[in-house]
């Protein structure tokens, strides 16, 4: 892996532009996500950028398209082969992460696309698993969209401003982010519970006949 990071930093600017977008494009497209997590190619991204090989704001454009259009192949692909891609031997050996990604899909819809973006599992298949469920596309793009550029902008900007030291920002990155989503995500369900309870609370004063039943 080493050697591999130390070539793109020296290759020219168009590969590199080719080399990371193709990462992160792939990474939800083609699932290699498994074996690359993206965040490591949009950090690497960010160093290049840093050594002023590449202008910034190009770099982020760039790993932010791919993203977005990684997930929408991904989307694709669930949609036409769901089924079967549930089935698939990469997958079935990660049973019970895919629950776990399906049970968020369930309970959240759009908003799963959303935080599964700055989650490495999630990210390779939450896009192929709105696909499967039918999720309406507009309402997957707009949730994808504003993932693909929260994420790609800060992968890029992390490894803009820590220059050589991507590797660890990679590894903190992928922790902290990950993190960060389950507080968020746990933080949603208690709102959301003691907003259902305040409205069920206000229903049944409106309605005093429904606690006593027929």
């Amino acid at each position: 892996m080493n050697a591999f990071v130390e070539s793109v930093l020296n290759i020219s600017p168009g590969l590199a532009f080719a080399i990371v977008g193709f990462l992160v494009f792939a990474e939800d497209a083609l699932f290699i996500g498994f074996v690359l997590p993206g965040e490591t190619a949009a950090v690497l991204g960010g160093v290049v950028a840093s050594r002023g090989e590449v202008a910034l704001w190009a770099m982020m454009a760039v790993v932010v398209l791919a993203a977005v259009v990684g997930d929408t192949v991904g989307y694709e692909v669930g949609k036409r082969f769901g089924p079967r891609l549930l089935e698939s031997r990469p997958l079935r050996k990660r049973r019970e992460k895919l629950d776990r990604a399906q049970d968020l899909l369930r309970r959240r819809g759009g908003s799963a696309v959303f935080l599964g973006r700055f989650v490495a599992f999630f990210r390779a298949v939450m896009p192929a698993l709105a696909g499967t469920s039918q999720m309406h596309y507009p309402r997957f793009l707009a949730f994808n969209a504003a993932g693909g550029l929260v994420w790609g902008a800060g992968c890029v900007l992390l490894g803009f401003f820590a220059g050589n030291s991507y590797e660890a920002v990679a590894r903190i990155a992928g922790r902290d982010i990950t993190a960060g989503v389950v507080l968020a995500a746990l933080v949603a369900v208690v709102i959301w519970r003691i907003r259902r309870g305040r409205n069920n609370a206000g229903s049944l004063t409106a309605h005093p006949e429904r606690r006593d039943g027929p």
